[in-house]
């Protein structure tokens, strides 16, 4: 009879550490649950907001590029997306997908999806494209869609040691990101790190790095001026320059201190149209 007490008494114990363990379970799983629905009300936030800054700002700023404003609308929540993910400022990937893509209207662009003019180098084991570039007929990534492309972008710094440095910045170093970029070899173009800092600047694409990071407000200060340093980069040290890829009338205009409306006199222009190629005039000598 003490035998049989004994063993329901232990097996009394047992039943009660079994429901114990699993009201542990099922309020560990409650915890997990509710954590993952406040950041996913937290990511949904973040884009709203997004949606009320870009509308203020495309409203306030007619005048810009409408190719630049509308390449804005449809891409930033997916770089803000990559900024969560993959901690590379939303500013640096919108801008970088602007000017490589030449506000997603370039041939790499409409027929390959490559926003970034990402080469397919020997580990690349995805659709490929040949395009001049450097050199005639260079391998490019191809992708199915624009986001394969911005997907493979995040890999692309975050799995290649020479960026590793970028990463030790903080995110809204937009100008350190810019430089760095230059720095370990992204684009040989000297001007590179001018043309990032104007697009972001202009544009005001800083404000979505600062969605992520903190959901600040959209009226910032302190941000809509270049450094003396950066207005010192100026995009040729002649009376003209040439053109290039990304090169918006806006843009040369900022970076060489002088007006609009200044060049297009000087130049003989009707509109803010420019080309890849094109002479222009920064001075009246």
């Amino acid at each position: 009879m003490q035998k049989v007490k004994i063993i329901i008494t232990i097996l009394f114990i047992i039943f009660l550490m079994s429901c114990s363990s699993s009201k542990k379970t099922t309020n560990s799983s409650n915890s997990s649950t509710n954590t993952i629905a406040k950041i996913e009300k937290h990511e949904d936030k973040i884009y709203k907001d997004s949606d009320v800054v870009f509308r203020k700002f495309k409203n306030d700023n007619s005048d810009l590029n409408g190719y630049t404003m509308a390449y804005i609308g449809v891409y930033k929540n997916i770089a803000i997306e990559k900024m969560m993910e993959y901690k590379i400022p939303a500013s640096i990937t919108l801008a970088q997908g602007i000017l490589e893509s030449g506000n997603g209207r370039s041939e790499l662009a409409r027929k390959s999806n490559n926003h970034f003019g990402i080469k397919c180098h020997t580990d690349w084991n995805g659709k490929k494209v040949y395009h001049d570039d450097d050199k005639r007929n260079e391998c490019f990534r191809k992708y199915d869609n624009a986001v394969g492309s911005f997907n493979d972008h995040s890999l692309f710094l975050t799995t290649r040691s020479r960026y590793d440095f970028l990463f030790d910045m903080k995110m809204d170093n937009y100008k350190g990101w810019s430089k760095g970029l230059k720095k370990a070899g992204y684009a040989t173009d000297r001007k590179y790190p001018a043309k990032l800092i104007s697009l972001i600047e202009d544009y005001k694409l800083y404000v979505y790095d600062d969605l992520v990071i903190d959901n600040k407000s959209y009226e910032r200060s302190n941000r809509l001026e270049l450094e003396e340093e950066d207005k010192a980069v100026v995009i040729s040290e002649g009376k003209f320059i040439i053109v290039t890829k990304g090169d918006t009338l806006y843009s040369i205009a900022r970076i060489n201190n002088v007006s609009v409306s200044f060049l297009k006199e000087i130049n003989d222009l009707s509109t803010n149209e420019i080309s890849i190629g094109q002479k222009l005039y920064l001075t009246r000598e």
